[in-house]
């Protein structure tokens, strides 16, 4: 019996690490790139920079503010975002879901390439604030947080962005209680086209989450003028 229940648990791990590797990242993805428009703007403790492109988290979102000047071009994650689109498998997401509106996030990048990500979301009649550390892996596109106050792992990967409209992120998260996978889109205006919708859809359908589990954001203005 023991046996039986050992084997089980090993086809589910199993299962789940393929899972994660069926993730794709995008083809060719360049985190720092020279750009010829400038962003315009010193409110980066880093200084001014140039329009980025993305990588991604939940409850947060990415849409065009400065960030660091590294290796002679311009940083493209940095900058503010709206959340569009989020989808989750998690139990978490299913309680809060009809709670949950647009929200902003503004990355910087530190000095040795890693993501600080500020998210500012609406809850209640208060804003929060949420800082995380993104680290950066060996392949470009992929990074990795620990949550200091749950101790769950995330694999993030951004899986595909024009880098200046819009970008969808994939993350896989581990914890004691098992894993889920959540898929945030993107984007630089509140709002974002048909055609990018369905494929956010789309491709949530295909890492197995449902209609049930996917939700695009109702928009808001509250906590906007606080993610600065």
């Amino acid at each position: 019996m023991q046996a039986t229940l050992l084997s089980i648990l090993g086809l589910a791990l199993l299962g789940a690490l393929h899972a994660q590797d069926d993730i794709p990242v995008q083809a060719n993805f360049q985190q720092d790139k020279g750009c010829s428009s400038s962003w315009g703007g010193e409110n980066s403790r880093h200084g001014p920079a140039t329009r980025p492109k993305l990588a991604g988290k939940a409850e947060m979102a990415w849409a065009g503010a400065p960030g660091p000047a590294l290796s002679g071009g311009y940083v493209q994650l940095t900058g503010r975002w709206y959340s569009i689109g989020l989808a989750s498998s998690s139990n978490w997401f299913k309680d809060k879901k009809h709670l949950m509106k647009m929200c902003t996030t503004v990355i910087t990048v530190t000095a040795d390439g890693n993501l600080e990500v500020n998210s500012t979301y609406p809850k209640g009649d208060q804003c929060e604030k949420k800082n995380s550390l993104y680290i950066k892996t060996e392949q470009p596109g992929r990074f990795s947080y620990t949550s200091p106050r749950w101790g769950s792992k995330h694999d993030i990967r951004v899986v595909e962005t024009n880098y200046d409209e819009y970008a969808l992120v994939a993350t896989q998260i581990s914890k004691s209680t098992g894993t889920s996978t959540m898929v945030l889109l993107y984007s630089r205006t509140k709002e974002l086209s048909p055609e990018r919708l369905e494929r956010f859809t789309q491709f949530s359908k295909e890492q197995g989450l449902t209609d049930e589990e996917i939700l695009i954001l109702p928009q808001t203005d509250k906590c906007m003028a606080e993610a600065a």
